[in-house]
């Protein structure tokens, strides 16, 4: 068994304190700055400050193995609910019946699972995201010339929907052909070393990158300038908004669509605050003002969808402000 409880997320209450509610989150990986900023959310709940409830981050390593295995000790430790990122939509369907036998309610986060046995979910519709972002480098490019897209880990809810949505923008301009298509697993590193290649194969073809998230984009972006070429030749479009992906739009190198890991991660955590109540409990968190299109109702409701924002140069400033808050 695989656990690792994040530093920042790590267990957040006082020992002294009797019958506190004990929350897991079974999370994909926190190598990648946007699950770090959805992990360090949960300290910052009310709930969580004010010491009623602990919480426990669990990094899955991007093993779909893993994360089953951490499921089932928080099924042996009987946590009184589970917060589940999943790396694989299908193979997440396991875990999920454990819990479920085992009378755990598991609450669903960002990423989908293949399963009708969630209490509920909060995330954000990635079939959006990518139709938006691949209209953006479609819009750039004048709907003619080369794509390469960039995607996520393959069979997780997020890749699959994305690319839906890519090849929903994509259906809109016939004459734009697809070069390249690989899986670069969330990671610049991979990324970057990918775009290396296809420069290499397709040199003065690619006009346009979809890269299936802001880390993907930027390892793209980091390979086109590392062969010397004009950024201003590339329409390079990322998803989730985090701190570099907003600083490479303000410096017009790329567009991406903010994904609130905020909202996502504390929205969660109030629904796994309620089944472990029966539903005695009013959320703490601020994200249901903040979206009045998403009303709490105890999660009476199955699937809570978080807006997406798309980054502009009118609003990139005031995301970075926040962001550094």
């Amino acid at each position: 068994m695989l656990l690792t409880v994040v530093s920042a997320t790590a267990l957040f209450a006082s020992p002294a304190m009797a019958e506190k509610i004990k929350i897991g989150a079974a999370v994909y990986g926190l190598k990648a700055e946007f699950m770090q900023i959805w992990s360090a959310a949960l300290k910052e709940h009310p709930a969580v400050k004010s010491g009623d409830v602990e919480v426990t981050v669990f990094d899955g390593k991007y093993d779909a193995l893993t994360q089953q295995d951490q499921i089932n000790t928080m099924i042996t430790q009987k946590y009184n609910a589970i917060i589940f990122v999943p790396i694989d939509a299908e193979a997440g369907a396991t875990p999920v019946q454990a819990a479920h036998d085992a009378g755990i309610a598991v609450i669903g986060s960002n990423t989908r699972v293949h399963s009708d046995l969630l209490s509920s979910y909060v995330g954000s519709d990635d079939t959006v995201s990518g139709y938006l972002e691949g209209k953006s480098v479609l819009d750039r490019i004048g709907c003619k010339g080369n794509v390469v897209i960039i995607e996520g880990p393959i069979g997780q809810s997020a890749q699959i929907s994305r690319l839906e949505g890519n090849k929903k923008a994509l259906a809109e301009c016939p004459k734009v052909k697809v070069i390249e298509d690989q899986t670069a697993n969330w990671s610049r590193a991979e990324a970057q070393k990918l775009m290396e290649n296809w420069l290499t194969a397709h040199p003065g073809q690619i006009n346009g990158v979809i890269g299936q998230n802001d880390e993907m984009a930027l390892g793209a972006i980091e390979a086109v300038k590392e062969a010397k070429l004009n950024l201003k030749d590339f329409a390079i479009a990322g998803i989730d908004g985090i701190t570099d992906g907003l600083q490479a739009v303000k410096a017009g190198e790329m567009t991406s669509i903010l994904q609130d890991a905020r909202a996502q991660a504390q929205g969660a955590l109030d629904l796994a605050i309620s089944s472990a109540k029966k539903g005695d409990y009013k959320p703490q968190s601020d994200i249901w003002a903040q979206y009045k299109d998403m009303p709490w109702n105890g999660g009476k409701d199955k699937i809570y969808n978080v807006p997406w924002t798309p980054v502009s140069t009118s609003n990139v400033d005031a995301l970075l402000a926040a962001r550094s808050k």
